[in-house]
């Protein structure tokens, strides 16, 4: 997990490509605040959703609250959108369900190495169920090359299969979407992560300038790209 909590930090989901039910419009206000590191109106969010879009803006106000150095409401954030996501998930399984709760499970392992042994399996099961699920879920994709870039490489962890994994996310994001969309900017930047990592400096531009695309104002593409000009004028 060497660089999941900077990451993650700054890993803030595309809007949703259709607006129509009151999930993704939740789900979109979610992530209208996380783009601004509003801790506020992402604990607001937390508190007023409930079920999947509670848990996500808990998701997405423990990486918020991580970035400005608040741990205790990180960890408190992650607490509550596990709870959330393990009571839909053992009532009634889903794959959107299982895969961000793998994710919490990712995130809160970065935060305490020391319990890597109990979630990281908790983790592995979570994301194998859903892919049953749902085989050709994006987010099912995206959260597998996520745990594949920040995983080392003697645990199974791999570069080219981070990249092959985003890829796969993005070819699905193809697909209509009416209700939880979030992701299609940040698989692009996940791949454009992978890219650089294996020395396609180009090749991780070019993904980094498609999220923005996708989402003009995505802020971890335009963070990655500012940090790669900076680096470029040296």
């Amino acid at each position: 997990m060497k660089t999941f909590l900077l990451l993650s930090s700054l890993a803030l989901a595309c809007a949703p490509v259709f607006a129509a039910s009151n999930s993704s419009l939740n789900i979109a206000e979610v992530d209208k605040a996380a783009s601004t590191l509003n801790i506020e109106k992402l604990q607001q969010l937390s508190t007023t959703t409930q079920d999947y879009e509670a848990a996500y803006a808990n998701y997405r106000l423990a990486i918020s609250a991580n970035v400005m150095g608040q741990k205790t409401l990180a960890d408190q954030a992650l607490a509550s959108a596990q709870a959330s996501l393990e009571t839909l998930t053992n009532s009634q399984a889903d794959a959107e369900s299982l895969a961000l709760l793998s994710s919490v499970y990712g995130m809160q392992i970065a935060l305490d190495n020391s319990k890597g042994a109990e979630l990281g399996i908790k983790s592995a099961n979570a994301i194998a169920q859903a892919e049953q699920l749902a085989p050709l879920n994006p987010r099912v994709a995206l959260v597998k090359a996520i745990a594949a870039y920040n995983t080392p490489a003697m645990f199974g962890g791999s570069m080219q299969h981070a990249k092959t994994l985003a890829s796969s996310a993005i070819e699905r994001f193809n697909q209509p979407c009416e209700d939880i969309c979030w992701g299609e900017a940040e698989a692009y930047t996940w791949r454009g992560l992978a890219k650089q990592e294996l020395g396609d400096a180009q090749g991780a531009i070019e993904d980094w300038q498609q999220a923005l695309q996708v989402e003009k104002d995505y802020g971890w593409a335009k963070f990655l790209l500012q940090q790669n000009q900076q680096i470029s004028a040296k």
